[in-house]
């Protein structure tokens, strides 16, 4: 696992854009960035537009994120430290899957939701707890805007600027 370098990042929508180009900004942490999305045309573009902000180049690959066995495969081809899971919230299970069984690191920046139910939560993705110990390696789960960067927000209101929250209720438009 030493061996491992670089970053593959799993999406190549907004949201990838914006972390494609920040993982760019610091190149010397990163060392290798690599995109991977089902349309390799979407990949193309977010290469350009990297190339272009940033002077990076990056690699693209195309995967489908619902197989298993393609991550897999994609994965140990490129080796990366982590894998940073910016696709779609019900591709969450298959690609944890396949960095529990490659040993490699994971992120996401959204939880787990069915793809028939609009019904976000986290028990499916806790229950592979046991697999990403046994390889060794995090899951850092909920990385994102909501629940991530509000429970940040949500701390530092309570400790710093109010007396009492009865509630706080947060939109996401």
């Amino acid at each position: 696992m030493n061996d491992k370098k670089g970053i593959l990042i799993i999406g190549a929508g907004g949201v990838s854009t914006v972390a494609t180009i920040k993982c760019a900004q610091n190149i010397d942490t990163f060392k290798k960035i690599t995109v991977a999305s089902r349309k390799i045309s979407s990949c193309k573009k977010l290469q350009k537009i990297t190339k272009e902000k940033t002077k990076i180049d990056i690699d693209i690959a195309q995967v489908d994120a619902n197989d298993t066995k393609a991550l897999i495969e994609l994965i140990n081809q490129i080796n990366p430290k982590v894998v940073l899971n910016v696709a779609l919230p019900y591709q969450d299970l298959t690609i944890m899957d396949a960095c529990s069984a490659t040993n490699t690191h994971y992120i996401d920046t959204a939880n787990y939701e069915h793809p028939n139910c609009a019904k976000f939560q986290y028990k499916e993705q806790w229950a592979k707890d046991e697999a990403f110990k046994k390889a060794n390696v995090t899951a850092l789960l909920g990385s994102g805007f909501d629940p991530g960067v509000t429970g940040v927000f949500c701390a530092y209101a309570q400790e710093e600027l109010f007396d009492t929250i009865e509630y706080i209720d947060i939109m996401d438009c």
